[in-house]
This record gives C-alpha cells, sequence and structure tokens, in this order.
C-alpha cells in the first residue's frame, strides 16, 4: 500500500500568503498526490485573524482543516462560524467557554480517517491558554482508534515543541511548530515514528519582518512608540512540510520541507 502523504501549510499571511496557495496548491496537490490538507489560517485577514469568506476560500483550494492560534478571535464574524463548521479549528486548550473545537476526525478521498489536533504554547505566548500536554492527551483519548493524527503546535518557544514533542513521540504521525513564521531546518522523524519540525514557516511575504512591513515594525522599535503595522507584500513564499505516512501505524515515514519562492504578483 503507498504510503499517505500529509500536507501541513505554514502560516498563510494575508493577501499575498493567500495569492501564494491560489498559486500553488492544486497543482502542488496534484503533482505530489496529497490526500489530505492542513493550513493555518489565523493571519490570513490582513496578518491578524480570519474571515468566513477567507475561510472558505482556503477549503476551496483544497484545504481539508484549517488551524489558528492566538489570532483567532480578531475578526468578530469568525465566531458564529467556527460553531457551526468543525474543520476549523482554534486551539483545544482554550478555555471552553469559547466557541468551537480543537480537534476533530476527517476522512481523506479514500476514506482515511486523519485526526488533527490544534494546539497553543504557553511559554512567551499573549494568551492563557490550559496545559497543552494535558489538552492533547485529552483529544488523544476522545480519537482512540485514530491511526493517522496531525498536531499544529502554535507556540513561540523551541524549547516547549520539542518537549511535546517527546511527550508524543510514536502517538501522533506528526507535530508541526507553527506561530514564529520562520521555517527552522530541524525536521526529523523521531525514534518512534512522529515527524517533528520546530516551525513549518509562513506563505506569505518574506521581504518583511515576519509578514509585515519592515518599516513600520522597525519605526516601533527605534522609538519605542506604538505604530500600525501594515502586511508586506514582496518575497512570496509558499511554505510548509510534507509528510510520508503509513495508513496502518500511522508512523511518519519521511518528512519533507517545502519551500517554494514565487515571483511577486
Amino acid at each position: 500500500m503507498s504510503p499517505v502523504r500529509l500536507l501541513m501549510i505554514g502560516d498563510v499571511f494575508a493577501k499575498t500568503g493567500r495569492s501564494a496557495v491560489h498559486r500553488v496548491l492544486k497543482k502542488l496537490i496534484r503533482e505530489r498526490r496529497i490526500d489530505f490538507v492542513v493550513a493555518n489560517g489565523e493571519n490570513i485577514a490582513g496578518g491578524v485573524g480570519i474571515t468566513p469568506e477567507l475561510a472558505d476560500d482556503l477549503f476551496d483550494q483544497g484545504v481539508n482543516v484549517i488551524t489558528s492560534g492566538n489570532h483567532i478571535w480578531r475578526q468578530k464574524e469568525i465566531r458564529p462560524y467556527i460553531q457551526n463548521h468543525p474543520a476549523l479549528l482554534r486551539p483545544c486548550n482554550y478555555i471552553s467557554t469559547q466557541p468551537g473545537r480543537g480537534f476533530g476526525v476527517f476522512e481523506t478521498d479514500s476514506e482515511l480517517r486523519v485526526g488533527v489536533i490544534n494546539v497553543s504554547g504557553q511559554v512567551f505566548m499573549d494568551v492563557n491558554p490550559d496545559n497543552p500536554f494535558a489538552a492533547v492527551d485529552n483529544a488523544l483519548r476522545q480519537m482512540a482508534g485514530v491511526r493517522l493524527i496531525m498536531v499544529d503546535f502554535h507556540a513561540e518557544a523551541t524549547s516547549e515543541k520539542r518537549a511535546l514533542a517527546s511527550h508524543l513521540d510514536g502517538r501522533v504521525t506528526l507535530l508541526a511548530g507553527t506561530h514564529t513564521h520562520v521555517q527552522t531546518a530541524d525536521e526529523q522523524i523521531t525514534a518512534k515514528g512522529t515527524a517533528f519540525i520546530s516551525d513549518v514557516g509562513m506563505t506569505g511575504p518574506h521581504e518583511s519582518i515576519i509578514g509585515m512591513s519592515r518599516e513600520t515594525v522597525m519605526k516601533k522599535f527605534v522609538t519605542g512608540l506604538p505604530e500600525p503595522f501594515k502586511p508586506a507584500t514582496a518575497g512570496a513564499r509558499f511554505q510548509g512540510c510534507l509528510v510520508e505516512a503509513d495508513a496502518a501505524t500511522g508512523q511518519a515515514q519521511a518528512i519533507e520541507r517545502i519551500d517554494i519562492p514565487l515571483a511577486d504578483d
């Protein structure tokens, strides 16, 4: 049986990131025979949040599940949408009174079940989530019997990401970090068959400071005064990681960083 191919797309940032998805994803799915796609979409609306229309657009491009993070509630209209769309996730360790869900079980076109968990880190984050280790353990208990499991760990600290990868070694297919917008070169298959990368990067404008225009960010750092940021537009790249896994065991067999530079629109 051929391995299952799972794609995780790094934070899709603003208009440039949306354009990169439009230009790359369908062709990539076809050429690399990708079975299932997860994309972090929390920055798709001008770099802060996601709207129903933009979520629908990602689904139309071939994304199966959208994960998010600390900006998920920045656009208020997403609140009723997420309640009725189980394929849009918010971190599972956010307060339970918030709308939506943090994990779910979905199917590929060939009816293979894929579990997806979205979880937030605690270290250096501007939110106050519950313990991510306990939250993922709880999600896994509720997905008993599902072999293929992808985890989006939306976190800042590399140490926290590596610790969760060790905690989940052999229990999930992929643990991919998001949030920093900087793709790391530490992709690996861990001892018990989990694919891991500290951060899958950013699909968006790389002639920037993690997506925002350099001028506005630098002005804030230099002066120490508040400065409204605006998304950059140059240096488009499509970033993520592609994992091949055994459908019967859920163990990862290979992980590949995806980094595709694109001409500016």
